[in-house]
């Protein structure tokens, strides 16, 4: 079985793409609609990699960013942070969250799946 991924996106047709597109690479898939569930997954499951929405119901992207980067069993994974705001503040906000790498919506499949397989490792 591969690396665990788990994808916290609200947008069910982007979760169904991106699950399809990485357990045909390998990946063990699973998915969160919104923030709050998200926290209480990783902290009882943590996963390898996390790729993460910024725009969240209830906890947004970037405050779980924050509270992962402040928890010792969580400080350290890798997290692409996918976003339809593709401006640079929010770049900039994610990096300083503390995102390994950051990509704007709508995304080339092949580009999220070298994220994450390079993330993986």
């Amino acid at each position: 079985m591969g690396a665990k991924v788990l994808i916290v996106e609200d947008e069910p047709h982007i979760v169904e793409s991106l699950s399809f597109l990485l357990s045909r690479e390998g990946f063990s898939i699973a998915s969160c609609g919104d923030g709050a569930a998200a926290m209480e997954r990783m902290l009882a499951d943590p996963p390898d990699v996390l790729v993460l929405d910024a725009m969240l119901p209830g906890l947004n992207g970037f405050e779980i960013l924050r509270r992962l980067r402040a928890d010792p069993k969580l400080a350290d994974l890798a997290v692409l942070m996918l976003t339809a705001k593709g401006q640079k503040r929010d770049r900039r906000v994610a990096e300083e969250s503390g995102a390994n790498l950051f990509m704007t919506k709508p995304f080339s499949n092949s580009e999220v799946v070298d994220a994450v397989k390079r993330l993986a490792k």
